[in-house]
């Protein structure tokens, strides 16, 4: 199996870790490093993706900059999504000519790879054919938007777990505003340790992976 260099930068700001994903992805593509995972926490931000759309963000301008919240607009794929602390933000920079050069099976892996977490949570996930990312009954728990740069991928998924998710109004999230999003807190009507979601996050990630962690303490 691969080596797996997982890289946990804590409470970022959007902008910093797009670089040092940048970066990464880069030297990825030279061969200069292995594959990695990014474990992040973004400051207040809105991501506006290759399908998205300005009436996506039902917020003025006005009210974003008194909020604090930034807004970018990324070369991944979906519309638009909102990350914010208590929201485990992952960005796996793979090497998919190792494995299968097939972008479906990746985003179905990284569906499977939240499915099986929420499952050592007691908690039923479930993806819906013809959409991107997983669910819990009839609300959405985590957001897929990925990209794919000479077969390594990049930008990634986030997975709700004490996030406020109040913020989720601000925004058609993802173009299904009709049910809504939920948390792992929500669900479990009590706050969750992230060192412990992140713990079995990386677990999942490298059982459907078939990858060996490294630097993960």
């Amino acid at each position: 199996m691969e080596r797996l260099s997982v890289l946990d930068l804590g409470l970022k700001d959007y902008q910093q870790s797009w670089i040092f994903q940048e970066r990464l992805v880069e030297r990825r593509i030279c061969g200069q490093t292995e594959d990695s995972l990014i474990l992040v926490e973004h400051l207040p931000v809105i991501t506006l993706g290759r399908q998205g759309k300005k009436e996506d963000i039902l917020a003025s301008p006005e009210f974003l900059h008194q909020k604090k919240i930034s807004l970018f607009h990324v070369n991944r794929g979906g519309r638009v999504t909102f990350h914010g602390p208590g929201q485990l933000v992952a960005y796996p920079i793979l090497d998919l000519s190792l494995d299968q050069k097939d972008i479906h099976h990746y985003i179905r892996n990284l569906e499977k790879v939240v499915i099986r977490s929420l499952d050592k949570l007691g908690i039923e996930g479930r993806s819906i054919s013809g959409y991107t990312g997983v669910w819990v009954g009839k609300k959405k728990i985590a957001s897929i938007g990925i990209g794919v740069k000479r077969w390594i991928t990049y930008h990634g998924l986030s997975l709700n777990v004490n996030i406020d998710l109040s913020y989720f109004s601000l925004i058609n999230s993802c173009g299904l505003n009709e049910n809504g999003m939920t948390s792992l807190a929500e669900i479990l009507s009590s706050e969750v340790q992230m060192d412990t979601v992140k713990s079995l996050f990386v677990n999942a990630f490298c059982e459907v992976f078939l990858r060996i962690p490294c630097g993960w303490r």
